[in-house]
Protein backbone atom coordinates (compact mmCIF):
# COMPACT_ATOMS: atom_id res chain seq x y z
CA UNK A 1 0.00 0.00 0.00
CA UNK A 2 2.86 2.41 0.79
CA UNK A 3 3.56 3.61 -2.74
CA UNK A 4 2.71 6.73 -4.70
CA UNK A 5 -0.86 6.05 -5.86
CA UNK A 6 -2.56 9.27 -6.89
CA UNK A 7 -5.54 8.73 -9.19
CA UNK A 8 -4.52 7.80 -12.72
CA UNK A 9 -1.00 6.73 -11.74
CA UNK A 10 0.53 3.24 -12.24
CA UNK A 11 0.77 2.88 -8.46
CA UNK A 12 -2.94 3.55 -8.13
CA UNK A 13 -3.72 0.69 -10.52
CA UNK A 14 -1.36 -1.68 -8.67
CA UNK A 15 -2.82 -0.90 -5.26
CA UNK A 16 -6.35 -1.31 -6.59
CA UNK A 17 -5.43 -4.74 -7.96
CA UNK A 18 -3.79 -5.65 -4.65
CA UNK A 19 -7.04 -4.85 -2.81
CA UNK A 20 -9.08 -6.89 -5.29
CA UNK A 21 -6.68 -9.86 -5.11
CA UNK A 22 -6.71 -9.88 -1.30
CA UNK A 23 -10.50 -9.89 -1.20
CA UNK A 24 -10.80 -12.66 -3.80
CA UNK A 25 -8.29 -14.82 -1.91
CA UNK A 26 -10.55 -15.03 1.16
CA UNK A 27 -12.70 -18.07 1.91
CA UNK A 28 -15.85 -15.96 2.10
CA UNK A 29 -17.18 -15.49 -1.47
CA UNK A 30 -17.14 -11.71 -1.82
CA UNK A 31 -18.66 -10.12 -4.90
CA UNK A 32 -15.95 -7.67 -5.95
CA UNK A 33 -16.81 -5.03 -8.56
CA UNK A 34 -15.05 -2.02 -10.03
CA UNK A 35 -17.00 1.21 -10.42
CA UNK A 36 -14.90 2.75 -13.19
CA UNK A 37 -15.42 6.18 -14.76
CA UNK A 38 -13.63 9.21 -16.14
CA UNK A 39 -13.88 12.77 -14.86
CA UNK A 40 -12.43 16.17 -15.61
CA UNK A 41 -9.76 17.38 -13.17
CA UNK A 42 -7.23 20.23 -13.06
CA UNK A 43 -4.83 17.65 -14.56
CA UNK A 44 -7.16 16.88 -17.47
CA UNK A 45 -9.33 13.80 -17.91
CA UNK A 46 -8.46 11.12 -15.36
CA UNK A 47 -9.66 7.52 -15.07
CA UNK A 48 -10.94 6.50 -11.64
CA UNK A 49 -12.23 3.21 -10.21
CA UNK A 50 -13.88 2.53 -6.87
CA UNK A 51 -13.68 -1.00 -5.47
CA UNK A 52 -17.05 -2.28 -4.21
CA UNK A 53 -17.01 -5.56 -2.30
CA UNK A 54 -20.27 -7.08 -1.01
CA UNK A 55 -20.38 -10.19 1.15
CA UNK A 56 -24.00 -11.18 0.44
CA UNK A 57 -25.63 -9.16 -2.38
CA UNK A 58 -29.01 -10.77 -1.58
CA UNK A 59 -29.18 -9.34 1.95
CA UNK A 60 -31.65 -6.50 2.49
CA UNK A 61 -29.42 -4.20 4.55
CA UNK A 62 -25.75 -3.31 4.38
CA UNK A 63 -23.22 -2.19 6.94
CA UNK A 64 -20.66 -0.23 4.95
CA UNK A 65 -17.01 0.18 5.95
CA UNK A 66 -15.17 2.60 3.69
CA UNK A 67 -11.90 4.45 3.05
CA UNK A 68 -10.04 5.97 0.11
CA UNK A 69 -7.04 4.26 -1.47
CA UNK A 70 -5.63 7.06 -3.61
CA UNK A 71 -2.82 9.28 -2.34
CA UNK A 72 -2.60 13.02 -2.85
CA UNK A 73 -0.57 14.21 -5.80
CA UNK A 74 2.62 16.02 -4.83
CA UNK A 75 5.67 16.58 -7.05
CA UNK A 76 8.61 14.48 -5.88
CA UNK A 77 11.21 16.35 -3.84
CA UNK A 78 14.84 16.92 -4.83
CA UNK A 79 15.73 13.49 -3.45
CA UNK A 80 13.06 11.75 -5.52
CA UNK A 81 10.81 11.04 -2.54
CA UNK A 82 7.11 10.58 -3.26
CA UNK A 83 4.09 11.11 -1.02
CA UNK A 84 2.88 7.66 0.10
CA UNK A 85 0.12 8.68 2.54
CA UNK A 86 0.62 6.12 5.31
CA UNK A 87 -2.14 7.51 7.55
CA UNK A 88 -3.86 9.02 4.48
CA UNK A 89 -5.08 6.39 3.76
CA UNK A 90 -2.92 3.26 3.51
CA UNK A 91 -3.56 2.31 7.14
CA UNK A 92 -7.38 2.64 6.90
CA UNK A 93 -7.35 0.42 3.78
CA UNK A 94 -5.10 -2.08 5.51
CA UNK A 95 -7.38 -2.14 8.56
CA UNK A 96 -10.38 -2.97 6.37
CA UNK A 97 -8.48 -5.82 4.73
CA UNK A 98 -7.33 -7.03 8.16
CA UNK A 99 -10.91 -7.02 9.49
CA UNK A 100 -12.26 -9.28 6.76
CA UNK A 101 -9.17 -11.50 6.91
CA UNK A 102 -9.36 -11.95 10.69
CA UNK A 103 -13.14 -12.58 10.57
CA UNK A 104 -13.08 -14.58 7.34
CA UNK A 105 -14.47 -17.83 8.73
CA UNK A 106 -17.17 -16.04 10.72
CA UNK A 107 -18.16 -13.98 7.68
CA UNK A 108 -18.26 -17.15 5.57
CA UNK A 109 -20.64 -18.71 8.09
CA UNK A 110 -22.80 -15.58 8.17
CA UNK A 111 -22.91 -15.57 4.38
CA UNK A 112 -24.29 -19.09 4.42
CA UNK A 113 -27.02 -18.20 6.92
CA UNK A 114 -28.61 -15.60 4.64
CA UNK A 115 -28.82 -12.84 7.25
CA UNK A 116 -30.91 -9.74 6.58
CA UNK A 117 -27.79 -7.56 6.95
CA UNK A 118 -24.41 -7.99 5.30
CA UNK A 119 -21.05 -6.24 5.11
CA UNK A 120 -20.02 -4.07 2.19
CA UNK A 121 -16.57 -2.54 1.74
CA UNK A 122 -16.01 0.60 -0.34
CA UNK A 123 -12.50 1.62 -1.39
CA UNK A 124 -12.83 5.06 -2.98
CA UNK A 125 -10.59 6.45 -5.68
CA UNK A 126 -10.08 10.20 -6.08
CA UNK A 127 -10.75 11.49 -2.57
CA UNK A 128 -7.84 13.90 -2.78
CA UNK A 129 -7.87 17.21 -4.64
CA UNK A 130 -5.35 17.52 -7.46
CA UNK A 131 -4.86 21.23 -6.67
CA UNK A 132 -7.19 23.03 -4.25
CA UNK A 133 -10.05 21.31 -2.40
CA UNK A 134 -13.38 22.32 -3.93
CA UNK A 135 -16.76 20.86 -4.83
CA UNK A 136 -15.37 19.79 -8.20
CA UNK A 137 -11.76 18.98 -7.27
CA UNK A 138 -12.22 16.37 -4.50
CA UNK A 139 -14.26 13.29 -3.63
CA UNK A 140 -14.40 12.15 -7.26
CA UNK A 141 -15.08 8.50 -6.44
CA UNK A 142 -17.48 9.10 -3.56
CA UNK A 143 -19.55 11.59 -5.54
CA UNK A 144 -19.79 9.19 -8.48
CA UNK A 145 -20.67 6.13 -6.39
CA UNK A 146 -23.24 7.93 -4.24
CA UNK A 147 -25.04 9.06 -7.40
CA UNK A 148 -24.88 5.56 -8.87
CA UNK A 149 -26.11 3.84 -5.70
CA UNK A 150 -28.88 6.41 -5.33
CA UNK A 151 -30.27 5.30 -8.70
CA UNK A 152 -29.49 1.57 -8.64
CA UNK A 153 -32.43 -0.59 -7.54
CA UNK A 154 -31.80 -3.09 -4.75
CA UNK A 155 -34.87 -4.91 -3.42
CA UNK A 156 -38.14 -4.27 -1.58
CA UNK A 157 -38.39 -0.92 -3.33
CA UNK A 158 -35.06 0.27 -1.94
CA UNK A 159 -32.13 1.69 -3.83
CA UNK A 160 -28.62 0.47 -3.01
CA UNK A 161 -28.09 3.73 -1.14
CA UNK A 162 -31.25 3.32 0.96
CA UNK A 163 -30.10 -0.19 1.89
CA UNK A 164 -27.12 1.21 3.85
CA UNK A 165 -27.98 0.91 7.54
CA UNK A 166 -24.70 2.53 8.67
CA UNK A 167 -21.76 4.04 6.77
CA UNK A 168 -18.45 3.85 8.68
CA UNK A 169 -15.63 5.88 7.12
CA UNK A 170 -11.99 5.53 8.21
CA UNK A 171 -9.38 8.20 7.48
CA UNK A 172 -6.10 9.62 8.85
CA UNK A 173 -5.41 6.70 11.19
CA UNK A 174 -2.14 5.11 12.27
CA UNK A 175 -0.33 7.88 14.15
CA UNK A 176 0.13 7.50 17.94
CA UNK A 177 -2.61 8.52 20.38
CA UNK A 178 -5.33 9.57 17.93
CA UNK A 179 -8.44 11.30 19.19
CA UNK A 180 -11.54 10.14 17.33
CA UNK A 181 -14.77 12.00 18.03
CA UNK A 182 -18.38 11.66 17.01
CA UNK A 183 -19.62 14.36 14.65
CA UNK A 184 -23.25 13.29 14.19
CA UNK A 185 -26.00 12.99 16.78
CA UNK A 186 -27.89 10.45 14.66
CA UNK A 187 -25.13 7.88 15.15
CA UNK A 188 -24.11 8.77 18.70
CA UNK A 189 -25.43 5.41 19.95
CA UNK A 190 -23.10 3.50 17.64
CA UNK A 191 -20.20 5.72 18.68
CA UNK A 192 -20.97 4.84 22.30
CA UNK A 193 -20.57 1.19 21.30
CA UNK A 194 -17.02 1.97 20.16
CA UNK A 195 -16.26 3.68 23.46
CA UNK A 196 -17.59 0.65 25.35
CA UNK A 197 -15.57 -1.81 23.26
CA UNK A 198 -12.38 0.16 23.77
CA UNK A 199 -12.95 0.13 27.54
CA UNK A 200 -13.70 -3.61 27.64
CA UNK A 201 -10.67 -4.56 25.58
CA UNK A 202 -8.48 -2.37 27.80
CA UNK A 203 -9.85 -4.03 30.94
CA UNK A 204 -9.13 -7.45 29.41
CA UNK A 205 -5.53 -6.42 28.73
CA UNK A 206 -5.94 -6.92 24.98
CA UNK A 207 -4.74 -3.47 23.87
CA UNK A 208 -1.04 -2.59 23.56
CA UNK A 209 0.54 0.70 24.70
CA UNK A 210 -2.93 1.77 25.83
CA UNK A 211 -2.63 3.79 29.03
CA UNK A 212 -6.29 4.36 29.93
CA UNK A 213 -9.72 2.86 29.32
CA UNK A 214 -10.98 5.59 27.02
CA UNK A 215 -8.08 6.84 24.94
CA UNK A 216 -9.08 6.96 21.28
CA UNK A 217 -12.87 7.40 21.14
CA UNK A 218 -13.99 10.60 22.86
CA UNK A 219 -17.58 11.85 23.18
CA UNK A 220 -17.11 15.61 23.08
CA UNK A 221 -16.10 17.08 19.74
CA UNK A 222 -14.99 20.69 19.24
CA UNK A 223 -14.90 19.98 15.51
CA UNK A 224 -17.76 20.41 13.11
CA UNK A 225 -18.34 17.86 10.37
CA UNK A 226 -15.15 17.40 8.32
CA UNK A 227 -15.47 17.18 4.55
CA UNK A 228 -14.57 13.66 3.46
CA UNK A 229 -15.83 10.72 1.39
CA UNK A 230 -18.93 10.37 3.56
CA UNK A 231 -20.28 13.79 2.50
CA UNK A 232 -22.11 12.75 -0.72
CA UNK A 233 -23.75 9.90 1.20
CA UNK A 234 -24.64 12.03 4.21
CA UNK A 235 -26.35 14.57 1.93
CA UNK A 236 -28.57 11.75 0.69
CA UNK A 237 -29.63 10.73 4.19
CA UNK A 238 -27.21 7.87 4.92
CA UNK A 239 -26.29 7.58 8.66
CA UNK A 240 -22.54 8.09 9.08
CA UNK A 241 -19.80 7.31 11.59
CA UNK A 242 -16.72 9.31 10.57
CA UNK A 243 -13.69 7.75 12.23
CA UNK A 244 -11.00 10.35 11.56
CA UNK A 245 -8.24 11.57 13.86
CA UNK A 246 -8.83 15.13 15.07
CA UNK A 247 -6.62 17.04 15.17
CA UNK A 248 -5.07 15.59 12.03
CA UNK A 249 -1.75 13.74 12.39
CA UNK A 250 1.23 16.12 12.43
CA UNK A 251 2.53 14.47 9.21
CA UNK A 252 -0.71 15.14 7.31
CA UNK A 253 -0.06 16.04 3.66
CA UNK A 254 3.71 16.00 4.10
CA UNK A 255 6.35 13.62 2.74
CA UNK A 256 6.81 12.45 6.34
CA UNK A 257 3.52 10.53 6.26
CA UNK A 258 5.47 7.27 6.02
CA UNK A 259 5.70 3.90 7.72
CA UNK A 260 8.43 5.25 10.01
CA UNK A 261 5.92 7.63 11.62
CA UNK A 262 3.19 5.07 12.18
CA UNK A 263 2.53 3.54 15.61
CA UNK A 264 1.99 -0.22 15.12
CA UNK A 265 0.33 -0.81 18.54
CA UNK A 266 -2.28 1.84 17.73
CA UNK A 267 -3.00 0.25 14.34
CA UNK A 268 -3.38 -3.15 16.01
CA UNK A 269 -5.61 -1.74 18.76
CA UNK A 270 -7.91 0.02 16.30
CA UNK A 271 -8.17 -3.19 14.28
CA UNK A 272 -9.25 -5.12 17.40
CA UNK A 273 -11.81 -2.48 18.41
CA UNK A 274 -13.33 -2.35 14.94
CA UNK A 275 -13.32 -6.15 14.61
CA UNK A 276 -15.32 -6.38 17.84
CA UNK A 277 -17.71 -3.65 16.63
CA UNK A 278 -18.18 -5.43 13.31
CA UNK A 279 -18.78 -8.80 14.97
CA UNK A 280 -21.37 -7.28 17.33
CA UNK A 281 -23.18 -5.34 14.60
CA UNK A 282 -23.44 -8.38 12.31
CA UNK A 283 -24.04 -10.77 15.26
CA UNK A 284 -21.24 -13.03 14.13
Amino acid sequence: MLVERYSGSPGNVKVRQFIVDRLRALEAPWRVELDGFEDQTPHGTVSFANVVATLDPAATWRLVFACHYDSKYFPRDQHGRAFVGATDSAVPCSILLELVTALDKSLLKARGQASEITLQLLFFDGEEAFREWSETDSLYGARHLAEHMGRAPHQQGLTQLQAISLFVLLDLLGAPRPTIQNHFSATAGWFERLIGIEKRLHQLGLLRSHSQEQLYFQRDSPYSSIEDDHAPFLKKGVPVLHLIATPFPRVWHTLEDTEANLHPPTVENLSKILAAFLAEYLRL
